[in-house]
């Protein structure tokens, strides 16, 4: 079947389905009329569509009827414009039809009416044909009448007389519009569709010492609205937009192209409004039902920063702790600053971070993985990718004592054991609630907030060093 008579028999289908408003002329618009697509995408599971289309109108009334919009579009932001005549065309009503063709759908309409029961007798291996009326199609499926008989599970293929009114083929969006010149106008199209988002991952590839880095960045866009975007205009917008009904997230799982020879950033970056905008240079394909990746950060030899960190515990200073807390982790952060001078300095939006490291074969290992909020320049970056192995922590509660009836002094001593190779500085965060004072310790500490009482100490390899000191406390 060749594309002419494709086009031709959709024209004739979507006219016999919405008969023209009385006087006025019908015009049917698919993507064999579009000239131009931008998609804008957003963070938030929406994108914005501006699709232009030349199309020809007669003068007066005109029933323009614009199809292959994506189905999960949002009708009520739907705007037309007139690219070449906005005084001229004014816009009467808009409707958006979206009751699409569908066996179920087929037999809902047919409910109470007569279809036709093709079915192939095995002796014969001829069809028969039988005249049946459609008396419900529940969950079960249809149930049919023959004759004075009722019967389901028929194993015939259902033939109707017609298509049912207000069923299409596609959704279509449908205006009356008012026009005052003959000929064509260049129209654009711009609404709000659910179901499109993207979001970005790195590749961070650390040296052996972890004090530098190659760091690799990609924009991964997933398209499930329903609609493929041919050549278009991308741009994607970093930020949070406040939407009065936010849409349900809808992100794939998909694994990162990591590691890969990419080509130079494809992106421009600029602000927009309170957000940023990131305009890919070069048309793409957005196909639906797909996830898209591309490059967009590529910068090597980056300085980075590792740090080892062990969080305890508000419970541990609320009361008596008898006996050891052995095990506790010792988290391992890498801290990167987001500025020029360091290769970067460009605002990152939000995303997954995977770290990656050779091993002693020069093998490249995964390494672990956190992810970042959107990050302006000049800021840092601190991402988590595992807990430390080879470093044994031991928390233990030396005294408890009750100074009044809503204050208390009690004393700790932390262990620490470097089995490792190299010398490590581990910073100790404390969880202590209420209002509170350190007496006495070990090693300075800092009151790094309210509630946060922090301790920097250096553990030698293969020794144990403690840290200990004393709190008073008032709930």
């Amino acid at each position: 079947m060749n594309k002419g008579y494709c086009l031709f028999l959709a024209f004739f289908l979507v006219t016999a389905i919405f008969p023209p408003a009385g006087g006025a002329s019908v015009t049917s618009s698919g993507l064999e009329s579009r000239t131009g697509v931008e998609v804008t995408v957003y963070n938030s599971n929406i994108g914005l569509v501006k699709d232009k289309r030349k199309i020809a109108l007669e003068k007066g009334l005109n029933e323009l009827r614009f199809m292959d919009v994506p189905a999960r579009i949002i009708p009520a932001s739907v705007s037309i414009t007139s690219l070449s005549d906005a005084k001229g065309l004014t816009i009467l009503e808009q409707n958006y039809e979206f009751d699409l063709i569908s066996p179920q759908k087929l037999l809902n309409k047919y409910v109470g009416k007569e279809v036709k029961l093709y079915t192939r007798n095995p002796y014969t291996e001829r069809e028969e044909i039988v005249t049946a009326t459609v008396i419900a199609n529940n969950e079960g499926g249809p149930v049919f009448m023959i004759g004075d008989e009722i019967t389901f599970g028929h194993p015939g293929r259902v033939i109707f007389p017609s298509l049912p009114v207000n069923l299409i083929p596609r959704p279509t969006l449908m205006w009356s519009l008012q026009n005052d010149t003959r000929g064509e106008h260049t129209i654009e199209a711009a609404y709000l569709t659910q179901g499109i988002s993207w979001n970005a991952d790195y590749v961070v590839s650390m040296n052996k010492d972890d004090s530098r880095a190659d760091i690799s960045g990609w924009v991964t866009i997933t398209n499930g609205s329903g609609a493929t975007y041919e050549n278009a205009k991308l741009k994607l917008v970093a930020g949070e937009v406040h939407r009065v009904t936010a849409a349900q997230e809808m992100r794939a799982d998909i694994q990162p192209m990591t590691m890969k020879a990419m080509a130079p950033p494809q992106f421009r970056e600029g602000s927009f409004a309170e957000y940023h905008l990131y305009s890919l240079q070069r048309p793409s394909t957005i196909k639906d039902n797909q996830t898209k990746q591309i490059g967009f950060l590529e910068v090597e030899d980056v300085k980075t920063l590792k740090e080892y960190e062990s969080m305890g515990e508000d419970s541990f200073f609320r009361g008596v702790y008898s006996g050891d807390m052995p095990n506790q982790r010792v988290g391992v952060f890498i801290k990167i600053e987001n500025r020029k001078e360091n290769g970067l300095g460009i605002p990152l939006p939000r995303g997954t971070v995977r770290i990656y490291k050779r091993d002693g074969e020069g093998s490249l290992q995964f390494a672990g993985e956190d992810s970042i909020d959107h990050t302006p320049k000049d800021e840092k970056i601190r991402v988590k990718f595992g807990e430390a192995f080879d470093i044994a922590v031991v928390r233990k509660q030396t005294t408890w004592r009750k100074l009044a009836s809503d204050t208390y002094e009690a004393s700790y001593r932390i262990a620490v054991r470097n089995r490792k190779e190299e010398d490590v500085t581990i910073k100790f965060v404390e969880p202590i609630p209420g209002d509170w004072k350190i007496i006495e310790s070990s090693h300075e500490g800092t009151k790094s907030s309210s509630s946060h009482a922090e301790f920097v100490v250096a553990a030698p390899k293969d020794k144990e060093t403690v840290l200990s000191y004393t709190v008073r406390i008032r709930f």
